[in-house]
């Protein structure tokens, strides 16, 4: 059986790109389920129209286990889900008021739902666009990208570039002005982000890119957003020595443990399929002819024939799943998935109970909120702030979103991993009763931390409703 290394040799590599495009598009595959596509033989297909013997390195799996996948999904659910996204929280009420509209609009959540599945194979870059006073914010794989940081601030993007090659008819159908005799050529396409400008080049011949030849800026489509600032933010899923890429969210070691397991599990299909459909073998038959298996079908022999089933024994199918299950375990423990299994539970369990059950995962997920959370969205929110100043947002229905302050602080409000029980909801209520009524904590507090609980967006809002509320009577007791 073949390991993901093998598996990686086999697919296609343009010697123009450096190798980390090679190994980004490689883990890609494995996200998007390619991991077996240059494989052509299916793997029922013992030999060739040569009659050779196809080994089972050549074949492609007919089952799918696909645990780095179901790794990803359930972390990025922890992430970013509908009741897993952050609030966004600042002084300045404006502010906040327009940031939650932004991300409303532009269904944020959404973005960073894909940003962090796409980004799992170690890095993704995320573009903020504003077309018509309108936030956008666009998903971009980074393959072809290329970060530039400020020496100054190693942290601040100094420029970011896209070069990729394309053909010449493709380039002709989007536009330009193609020769027909160069509809076949390889041609470097190339755009620039700066703090300035997005910056679009002319497509260049990559004959005349070999010639020493350079881009010339297309300023037909280069667009000046003058932001000041690039706008983009460049993620590492999580922290590596690389200076571009951080380590994706699944090792070689899952990968080829992911192989191993759908290899088992097309052998342990391949001979549950012989078993119920088995070879038939007649020793000496009395009649010559075709022999059709079956009950209604009688074989006749001679006194010295035989005729019998050839079967195998069903407890190898049940050692397979066993051995595919302990290698799930294996593969899930080293990524740090959810091993828990919903067959076990008894009953409802708490909040609490399950953070403790899914501990692995709730550490992969903490670690990618660095990341994507107080790395890649409070910058975008950030970079919406500033660029308030210079354009007059509005959202999709033409309502102004109003100005924010340059240089308020924004931060992000995090919910709890679990939703809580009611048994826990009783629990917190009468610890936050007992801080409020001796001075510990402020109404403001107490109301932040049961906010995710109670769906409450706006707590400055809350707090002035509760304010304006007549006080609550005691139930009166009946005697």
């Amino acid at each position: 059986m073949p390991d993901f290394r093998t598996l990686k040799d086999g697919y296609p590599k343009d010697r123009d790109f450096p190798e980390r495009t090679h190994h980004l598009l490689a883990l890609t595959r494995v996200i998007e389920g390619k991991l077996y596509a240059e494989l052509k033989n299916e793997f029922g297909e013992e030999k060739n129209d040569a009659g050779e013997y196809i080994k089972l390195a050549d074949r492609r799996p007919s089952a799918r286990t696909r645990f780095c996948q179901t790794v990803v999904n359930d972390s990025v659910a922890m992430l970013f889900s509908e009741g897993h996204f952050p609030a966004v929280d600042c002084t300045d009420e404006n502010t906040r008021e327009g940031l939650r509209k932004v991300v409303k609009d532009s269904r944020l959540n959404a973005v960073m739902i894909e940003a962090a599945t796409r980004g799992s194979v170690g890095s993704i870059c995320i573009l903020m666009r504003v077309l018509k006073a309108r936030v956008f914010f666009d998903v971009m794989q980074t393959p072809y990208l290329t970060p530039e940081w400020d020496d100054d601030a190693p942290d601040t993007l100094k420029s970011v570039t896209e070069r990729y090659k394309v053909k010449g008819k493709d380039l002709k159908d989007t536009g330009y002005s193609i020769k027909d005799d160069e509809l076949n050529s390889d041609f470097w396409f190339q755009r620039v982000w700066d703090a300035s400008a997005e910056n679009w080049y002319l497509p260049l011949k990559k004959t005349d890119a070999e010639k020493g030849k350079e881009p010339k800026v297309d300023t037909a489509r280069t667009v000046k957003h003058g932001l000041g600032f690039v706008p983009m933010v460049w993620v590492k899923n999580l922290p590596s020595e690389d200076e571009i890429d951080g380590c994706a969210t699944f090792s070689h070691e899952a990968i080829d443990v992911q192989i191993e397991a759908d290899y088992l599990l097309s052998q342990g299909g391949r001979g549950l399929k012989y078993q119920s459909d088995p070879t038939l073998h007649i020793k000496e038959p009395a009649a010559g002819g075709a022999m059709v298996k079956g009950a209604a079908n009688a074989i006749v022999t001679s006194e010295k024939g035989d005729a019998k089933l050839l079967e195998i024994s069903g407890d190898s199918a049940a050692a397979v799943m066993d051995w595919v299950k302990a290698l799930r375990e294996i593969a899930l423990e080293g990524m740090g998935g959810n091993r828990s299994n919903a067959d076990k539970l008894a009953a409802a369990q708490s909040g609490r109970a399950m953070e403790l059950m899914n501990q692995s995962l709730i550490w992969l997920a903490d670690k990618l909120r660095i990341s994507y959370g107080e790395g890649a969205l409070h910058g975008l929110l950030c970079m919406v702030a500033r660029a308030s100043a210079r354009f007059d947002l509005v959202d999709k229905h033409g309502r102004s979103i109003g100005k924010m302050p340059d240089g308020e602080t924004i931060s992000l409000r995090w919910p709890h991993w679990y939703a809580p029980s009611y048994a826990d909801k009783q629990a917190q209520a009468v610890t936050l009763a007992a801080l409020r009524s001796a001075d510990l904590i402020s109404q403001e507090t107490a109301v932040k931390v049961i906010s995710d609980s109670y769906d409450i967006e706006d707590v400055a809002e809350e707090l002035s409703q509760i304010a304006k509320d007549k006080p609550v009577q005691p139930v009166p007791s009946i005697a």
